[in-house]
């Protein structure tokens, strides 16, 4: 790679107009600002498959259904929707025939098994390539086969493998987001409150999903290929934006990177003279000098495959609820009326509203706490109970599904997001690396690329036991939480034993401790404690601990 890196167009042309540079703060809240709307719109572009489902295999879609608005702008139910309208849809071949269900979940496996696979390579070139460049090319190729997929509707194609090969293909390009946002995250802020202002930021998943169920089901009357064609288009655009403003090195812009420890960050600059000087120690900076790391080694930083190994589990119950909810709200009756497809779609988005809650709230203790593990693993755990509550008592009424989805919402989403962001920023720049190598994009490819293989297993699964029964779909469900849980024991042990060695017992290099000893002789009463010439003595030995706090230099 090389150590010269050209600036992001749209930054040149704001330099050049404003006659000085922004400050560091600035830069900071641009790149949160482009990365949250880069992420939103890689989520919008998967939710379309989620939408359309029923409308690609009604299956038992019954005709007395009811509807609503979207959530944004009116009341959550309104009075049912006229019967003919839900009769019309005989559904689209080749999914609407008996096989129709487990084809769904196939297409949802090609897209997640592809995204998984190209996951691990994706991040080992982020390390390599140009983060801006390398996720511009992933969302204007994420567009491009998005589009292409509701473009089978316009084209009247009822071939299976057209459908299969579209998602596979997309799939690989949109394994080139997450990492590159991650590692550009992770090169811009070091990790003091890293939990909070990446759970805060992480609720781009969540906004995603919602933007991209409100456009699918907003446009779905229209014929289901708008569906696609419209996020496509977004993230289509996105990505031309993230080509003219996201500085993805603070080097290359002049500033030091967060986690080396020499060097302080660099003044913004206010004349020409201080932007040639910055310029020129951005050239000498730049992260191209530093090697990156491979798959192998970046497993054996500490806390990386456990991460892993949870994440697997944790996604495979999140994008379960990703793909398959609004299909189950449209197949469940609430007060013993079933909801439109749009309906469903758009009540769909209050869990996600419950994922950012979440995200923002797992960040925030984990931060307080420092105990990253301890806090994804309640959260895994207090799951259970949320998802077994929501299966029994959601459909009763529709206030009871909505606030038991929100529920669930915060906890199935906030350990993924607290996991796939804070976590993998954290492994990424783990002190072991001792600042010689780049490994943010790897280390996140690696923990998101395990997780997506159980990302791609859940829906499968899900479109396999759904025919049975929803049960079995929450039995997996709730295994898969305790699963995940579980396997963070050894960290949550290890991080609950310091937490009370800190406590209990004082760090001897922080503390000294003296002891005076004070030897008293005296005789008591004089000269009347004297018998047959022997003296009576007393000696009273006195001891006095004194500790004292080391200030640090």
């Amino acid at each position: 790679m090389s150590n010269h890196r050209r600036n992001p167009p749209g930054i040149i042309l704001i330099r050049s107009l404003r006659g000085k540079d922004w400050s560091l703060k600035t830069y900071r809240y641009v790149v949160l600002l482009v990365t949250f709307i880069a992420y939103t719109a890689y989520h919008a572009s998967r939710k379309p498959s989620s939408i359309v489902k029923s409308v690609l295999d009604p299956g038992q879609n019954q005709a007395n259904s009811i509807g609503f608005r979207p959530w944004p702008f009116g009341q959550l139910f309104i009075e049912r929707e006229a019967a003919p309208i839900a009769a019309k849809n005989k559904g689209w071949a080749p999914f609407n025939g008996k096989d129709g269900t487990w084809r769904l979940g196939a297409i949802d496996l090609a897209f997640l098994g592809s995204y998984a696979m190209g996951m691990y390579g994706a991040g080992h070139l982020g390390d390599k390539l140009d983060l801006r460049m390398f996720l511009t090319t992933g969302m204007v190729g994420s567009g491009i086969f998005v589009g292409l997929f509701g473009m089978g509707y316009f084209w009247d194609i009822h071939i299976f493998a057209f459908y299969l090969a579209m998602q596979m293909v997309a799939g690989f390009f949109q394994a080139t987001g997450w990492p590159s946002v991650v590692a550009v995250i992770g090169n811009w802020f070091g990790k003091r409150k890293r939990g909070l202002i990446m759970g805060v930021w992480n609720a781009h998943t969540s906004t995603g999903n919602i933007a991209g169920s409100l456009l699918a089901a907003g446009v779905l009357q229209y014929g289901w290929g708008w569906s696609f064609i419209l996020p496509g288009a977004f993230i289509f655009v996105s990505g031309i934006l993230v080509y003219l403003f996201l500085p993805a090195y603070p080097e290359d812009i002049g500033f030091s990177n967060p986690h080396e420890s020499h060097g302080q960050a660099l003044a913004s600059p206010r004349d020409e003279e201080s932007q040639r000087l910055k310029e020129s120690l951005a050239g000498n900076s730049s992260s191209g000098d530093r090697k990156s790391i491979g798959l192998v080694q970046a497993c054996l930083i500490p806390g990386v495959i456990p991460f892993a190994l949870c994440l697997f589990f944790a996604k495979l119950v999140a994008y379960t609820f990703l793909y398959w909810l609004p299909y189950y709200l449209s197949q469940t009756a609430v007060e013993g009326q079933y909801m439109s497809v749009k309906s469903a779609g758009n009540l769909s988005t209050l869990f996600d509203v419950g994922g950012i809650i979440g995200g923002i709230l797992a960040g925030y203790i984990s931060d307080k706490l420092k105990a990253r593990a301890t806090t994804a693993a309640s959260f895994m755990y207090a799951a259970i109970p949320a998802m077994i509550f929501y299966r029994r008592y959601g459909s009763i009424s529709k206030v009871s599904n909505v606030v038991l989805m929100m529920i669930a919402g915060l906890l199935v989403n906030g350990p993924y997001a607290l996991i796939t962001t804070a976590v993998s920023a954290d492994l990424g720049t783990h002190s072991s690396l001792k600042g010689d190598s780049r490994a943010l994009a790897t280390v996140t490819a690696i923990i998101d690329g395990t997780g997506s293989i159980g990302a791609a297993l859940g829906p499968l699964l899900t479109g396999f036991l759904s025919t049975k029964s929803w049960d079995a779909v929450f039995y997996m469900l709730i295994l898969g939480a305790f699963a995940a849980g579980l396997l963070l024991t050894h960290l949550v042990v290890a991080e609950i034993k310091e937490k009370f060695s800190k406590q209990l017992s004082p760090e001897q290099n922080d503390i000294s401790v003296y002891d005076l000893k004070v030897n008293i002789t005296v005789k008591p009463l004089g000269r009347f404690c004297t018998i047959k010439g022997v003296e009576l003595r007393i000696t009273i030995n006195i001891v006095i601990r004194i500790e004292s706090e080391k200030k640090s230099s």
